[in-house]
């Protein structure tokens, strides 16, 4: 997506680790009117699906998600990172490794949001390792629905958790992929979209 891409050239920065820094526009400052452009870009991506819920997991996935659920007119949902006393052990769980924060942490959503019956269109801000992303198709899946697809604003493709969501299958939709962050220079990859 050409807009999102000018964007990170314009206000991102590159940071030691290949860590790309959007605060500016994607992960604290939110530019909705980007998130309304990324969100019709998925809808027109994804629009033959049988979408019936859209999730993300907290916390910048979430302003995104809820555009997006608009657009195909279903709720969104986000996974909770926890120990959370509000969560009752009738959730969905699993257990993620943050990239970014170099942890692991559980997420989990309550089985009353989340069914067999679902058609899940999942969405996030990132996908560099995967396993954010997997631990959300692993809750999708505890819940016995099925993911109809997976909408990402940005894809780092230099890293394994791109090529191990499309060996698995899923059809996922990148708006813009990095193929390089080498000496703090953004390098794209074709789009999805």
């Amino acid at each position: 997506m050409k807009q999102l891409e000018e964007r990170i050239l314009a206000d991102g920065r590159v940071l030691p680790g290949n860590i790309l820094l959007v605060d500016s526009f994607l992960n604290q400052g939110l530019d909705v009117e980007l998130f309304d452009a990324m969100a019709e870009t998925w809808h027109r991506y994804f629009e033959d699906e049988p979408i019936s819920k859209v999730m993300t997991i907290e916390a910048s996935g979430i302003a995104i998600a809820a555009l997006v659920a608009r657009k195909f007119s279903v709720p969104a949902l986000f996974a909770k990172k926890y120990d959370t006393v509000n969560l009752t052990s009738d959730r969905h769980q699993s257990s993620v490794y943050s990239y970014t924060k170099r942890k692991e942490y559980s997420i989990a959503i309550s089985k009353r949001l989340l069914t067999e019956d679902d058609h899940v269109l999942i969405v996030d801000d990132f996908l560099a390792n995967g396993c954010a992303l997997r631990g959300l198709i692993d809750l999708v899946e505890s819940a016995q629905a099925s993911v109809a697809g997976i909408g990402i604003a940005i894809e780092k493709s230099f890293q394994e958790g791109p090529d191990l969501i499309r060996a698995a299958g899923f059809d996922l939709c990148s708006l813009a992929r990095i193929a390089s962050l080498e000496n703090s220079e953004i390098i794209f990859a074709p789009a999805d979209a």
